[in-house]
């Protein structure tokens, strides 16, 4: 696995991994102590400061098992070449396998769908170049070999890619736009969820308020930096969590199962043709649905 270290990032090598990555910081503290962590191909100290522009490597030990192709599981293929593919990732999928949860996720969807994909983060993430919460939707892009993957991740890490969301909060905001820059990390009650806390990495949400609904707002995000469940995140700072969220919100209303959040757009330079390629997909159904309800209960037509 290769990480590129983003712009603003001044942080110990152990917590930059433990955001960045599933392990927990004592695995994490084992693979540094064995060499298995390389910053800037040196092996170095838990300790270390991960600076802008610094490149670590991770070679974990492979897994007994690796992820296998499963053709049952439905996924859209938006756009696929010989380098990438775009996929509309349905609410309810978990991205990848994990430690007791090998199947039943995208890499094998798509293992049956593409066959060929990157091998750099390994054998349970191949492709995987980001990331979409389980019970997030929308467009993902995944690549099919390691040019490409290591293209789009610094791509990623220098932010210059475009990614745009669209969801339902509850309540109003207090401004139609604006600005969320406040630093998530670890909650210090649940190191399971994240939270705003003071000594942690920089994130930055701008949304804008696209209609007002009956207690409820359907805002645009655009994230500019992307730290676990960012935008989840900052809706609750603001005090307007995703409406179902069931994490940092009130949980599952109007029948949802998860937080009614949409990867929307995804901008990118093309790996191999350097062409600017931006691909949207429509909200899913149950998305729809609240909305339907929501602008009915507010009088408006559908």
């Amino acid at each position: 696995m290769k990480l590129f270290a983003e712009p603003d990032d001044r942080i110990r090598l152990d917590v930059y991994l433990a955001d960045e990555t599933e392990y927990t910081r004592s695995y994490i503290k084992q693979l540094i102590s064995g060499g298995r962590v390389l910053l800037n191909g040196e092996s170095v100290k838990a300790g270390t400061i991960v600076k802008t522009g610094d490149v670590i490597d991770i070679d974990p030990p492979e897994p007994f098992v690796a992820a296998t192709p499963d053709p049952t599981i439905p996924i859209e293929i938006l756009y696929e070449d010989d380098d990438i593919a775009v996929v509309n990732k349905p609410q309810g999928l978990t991205v990848h396998p994990a430690p007791g949860n090998y199947d039943g996720t995208l890499v094998n969807a798509l293992l049956a769908k593409l066959g060929s994909l990157s091998a750099i983060n390994g054998a349970l993430r191949p492709g995987i170049v980001h990331r979409l919460d389980k019970n997030t939707s929308g467009v993902m892009v995944v690549a099919k070999n390691d040019r490409a993957h290591l293209s789009l991740s610094r791509q990623i890490a220098d932010r210059t890619v475009i990614k745009k969301y669209i969801a339902i909060v509850d309540g109003h905001l207090k401004e139609d736009k604006g600005r969320i820059d406040a630093p998530v990390g670890r909650s210090p009650r649940d190191r399971r969820l994240m939270a705003v806390v003071p000594d942690g990495r920089r994130a930055i949400t701008d949304y804008e308020r696209v209609e007002r609904l009956e207690g409820h707002d359907l805002v645009r995000f655009r994230i500019l930096t992307g730290r676990t469940h960012q935008i989840r995140v900052h809706a609750k700072y603001l005090g307007h969590p995703v409406t179902g969220d069931e994490q940092y919100g009130r949980g599952s209303v109007y029948g949802t199962h998860g937080q009614l959040l949409h990867s929307e757009s995804l901008t990118f330079v093309h790996p191999g043709t350097g062409e600017e390629m931006t691909f949207t997909a429509p909200p899913p159904a149950i998305f729809e649905k609240v909305l339907r309800v929501l602008r009915t209960k507010d009088g408006k037509d559908v």
